[in-house]
């Protein structure tokens, strides 16, 4: 377990503005907005963005303002964060981000976390935090072997947690984050205080009651769920069917590999009419720009292929196994999936903390940190009166 830091070299930046001015553009059809894909008009404008206001130095130097290591755990780099907090009872929490997310997802709910005296908040609700890159993503680096499916994944979590020294903590997380983190859960019970999620795929079971008495509420979830399945979940099925294919495209083209990780950005959270309205450009940015450097827009999606049949490929069926740490979901209703609770506290009877917000997407600690921020507290209490 090595200290981190991030130095990209400039002739990396040099050789992607490079790449960035030499575009090839696409000709759009008239008037179709997003519905075909990101617009050539928005792309446009945000490559001239990133090229010219964009700022790698500063967001690289708000990277390492956090202590950062890399170790190697089952044949895998693994790079993470490791914030302590100034509370020296603070609970120790590990957060797992998704695709395509990075550790760069979290910056706005480190600080409020780790020392909730500086941010107004009471030192009680502090916690030290875990920020991994998974296998295959970011400064992990690209995957050196197949077969890092969200499992082993979890068991190597829980392989670090326990290097940290950490006999009883949180593991939180959203999209591949939140299963990753309910088979942490499965995996390391004895040391899983609970487990925290910001989404939660929640699907009927075969049997047809499951579909009876459903409030509009309820419909309009289910509704939200096929929508993705008919209409958002390309990529899905692409990186679970031919993964290393689409790396070409994505590792050679900067602007090919931006509009492709902009589009997620604008169809699963709280937008209307472009990213930003949910997200702020210059952390969406360093979150693509992570994927650029690192040479990893590729490696990412091999997981995809590693964890097919747990994928909603074909419908919305299929379960999480239940674990026994005790649960909180935050549901955001602009998520990818958007939880149903009657399903969740069949599949979960462990669940004991449940939140419902009316605002916010699938990137909750970019979208909404403070929201965030203080359901994951609330949480904790509860885990804390037991």
């Amino acid at each position: 377990m090595k200290p981190f830091r991030i130095e990209i070299p400039q002739e990396q930046l040099e050789d992607l503005h490079r790449r960035v001015r030499a575009t090839r553009w696409p000709v759009d059809l008239p008037d179709v907005g997003w519905d075909r894909g990101v617009p050539t008009a928005y792309l446009k404008e945000l490559a001239e963005y990133w090229l010219t206001k964009y700022d790698w130095r500063a967001a690289e130097a708000e990277l390492n303002s956090y202590p950062q290591f890399m170790t190697e755990i089952d044949g895998a780099n693994i790079h993470f964060l490791h914030v302590c907090s100034p509370e020296p009872d603070a609970m120790p929490m590990l957060i797992t981000h998704g695709w395509p997310g990075s550790v760069a997802e979290f910056m706005k709910i480190i600080g409020p976390l780790t020392d909730p005296r500086a941010h107004g908040g009471d030192p009680a609700d502090a916690f030290h935090l875990v920020i991994p890159s998974m296998p295959g993503y970011g400064f992990s680096g690209p995957s050196k072997q197949p077969g890092w499916d969200m499992l082993r994944v979890a068991g190597a979590w829980a392989h670090l947690m326990a290097q940290l020294g950490y006999e009883r903590y949180i593991a939180q997380g959203g999209d591949f984050g939140a299963p990753v983190s309910i088979l942490t859960g499965l995996v390391d019970p004895e040391h899983v205080a609970g487990v925290h999620l910001n989404m939660l795929a929640t699907n009927p079971s075969e049997d047809p009651a499951d579909l009876e008495n459903l409030t509009d509420l309820e419909q309009q979830r289910l509704d939200h769920a096929q929508r993705f399945l008919d209409h958002l979940s390309g990529t899905m099925k692409l990186h679970s069917t031919r993964p290393h294919t689409v790396a070409y495209a994505l590792t050679d083209s900067p602007v090919g590999q931006l509009a492709y990780v902009v589009e997620k950005f604008k169809d699963w959270t709280d937008s209307e009419q472009v990213p930003e309205d949910a997200v702020d450009r210059d952390q969406m940015l360093t979150n693509a720009t992570i994927y650029w450097l690192t040479g990893t827009a590729g490696s990412s999606n091999q997981m995809y292929y590693e964890v097919v049949d747990q994928l909603p490929i074909n419908s919305l069926r299929g379960r999480y196994p239940t674990i026994s740490p005790p649960m909180g979901v935050a549901v955001f209703p602009h998520a990818a999936y958007v939880a149903i609770r009657r399903y969740a506290e069949r599949d979960f009877p462990s669940i004991i903390h449940w939140s419902e917000f009316d605002r916010g997407g699938h990137y909750a600690a970019m979208e909404e940190p403070d929201l965030l921020v203080a359901d994951v507290r609330e949480f904790s209490r509860l885990l804390k009166k037991d």
